[in-house]
């Protein structure tokens, strides 16, 4: 009796380990499919959109919007100390700007922005009246930062807490903003730092673009 019992035992765990690992693997496998179409929202809004899966499983997209080319990226952060993890997105017009420098708009900055080098450029310069206290200037020049008005039309975006960095550059201009933030309770109890199972919203994807389609032709108008 105690034989069949032990067999029993034996192979009920059998069963229960097949049916978690099943779960685990069909979690994994949405997981994956989720992250890889966090942009879908791109296919509608940007023209001749390629896409390349990154090692995070995020697929980073291009595409032209407005005749501009853009290159949208997703950016898990789980490393940040103290903090909840992030999903930051990053919005790029890599098309050529008439700048001969690089300046770096951050809010909030704690220096473990992993996505940025705001803190390595060389100069600290005060913002225009208009951006919150809590946002620094860094950049490579002072000399090469934008026209008074450009600077003006940046300053309201940060009223959006989630907006995080402007960064323009003669390569390019982008915005980051956090999509994403990780449960606390789940995180705190399970370190459960699950993100990117809903992809970006369409209408945010479109207000990011319309926004830096219109930073750049204020920064082709610039005298």
């Amino acid at each position: 009796m105690s034989k069949l019992i032990t067999l029993l035992i034996a192979l009920g765990l059998g069963l229960w380990l097949a049916q978690t690992l099943v779960q685990i693997l069909r979690a994994a496998r949405g997981r994956a499919g989720a992250r890889a179409n966090y942009f879908a929202a791109a296919t509608q809004v940007l023209s001749g959109t390629q896409r390349q899966i990154q090692a995070t499983g995020f697929a980073r997209t291009a595409g032209t919007y407005q005749g501009l080319r853009f290159d949208l990226q997703a950016l898990p952060d789980t490393l940040s100390f103290r903090k909840l993890p992030a999903l930051w997105v990053m919005v790029t017009v890599t098309e050529p700007q008439p700048l001969t420098g690089e300046a770096r708009i951050m809010a909030r900055a704690n220096g473990q922005e992993s996505f940025s080098t705001h803190a390595q450029l060389p100069y600290e310069v005060t913002l225009p009246h208009g951006f919150p206290t809590d946002c620094t200037l860094r950049c490579s020049a002072t000399a090469a930062l934008p026209a008074a008005d450009v600077m003006a039309q940046l300053a309201p975006l940060f009223s959006d807490p989630k907006v995080k960095e402007a960064v323009l550059s003669p390569k390019g201009i982008r915005l980051v903003v956090l999509a994403e933030e990780g449960d606390r309770a789940n995180y705190l109890i399970f370190r459960d730092a699950e993100l990117g199972l809903a992809p970006l919203p369409a209408p945010r994807l479109q207000s990011l673009l319309d926004t830096l389609a219109n930073l750049h032709t204020a920064l082709k108008a610039q005298p």
